[in-house]
């Protein structure tokens, strides 16, 4: 996610707690989806639509915060 902000998510992850959270429950909900498309866990389709609503809305709260950041340190 992101490659062109690699070096800024690093830094963010050992700065901001905040952005971390965000960015933990991104990658935990990816996960739950692939498993769930996987068979690996089973969830409703409603239930996966709702979770991959929320890992969009915190991917759009990341990349706001990345924005920022990175407009703040040039």
């Amino acid at each position: 996610m992101f490659p062109e902000y690699r070096d800024l998510i690093t830094q963010l992850k050992t700065s901001d707690r905040h952005f971390v959270q965000l960015f933990d429950k991104h990658n935990d909900l990816d996960q739950r989806i692939k498993n769930v498309e996987s068979h690996i866990e089973h969830a409703t389709h409603e239930e996966v639509e709702i979770m991959k609503k929320e890992k969009l809305l915190l991917k759009d709260q990341i990349y706001s915060i990345l924005r920022k950041s990175d407009t703040a340190a040039q």
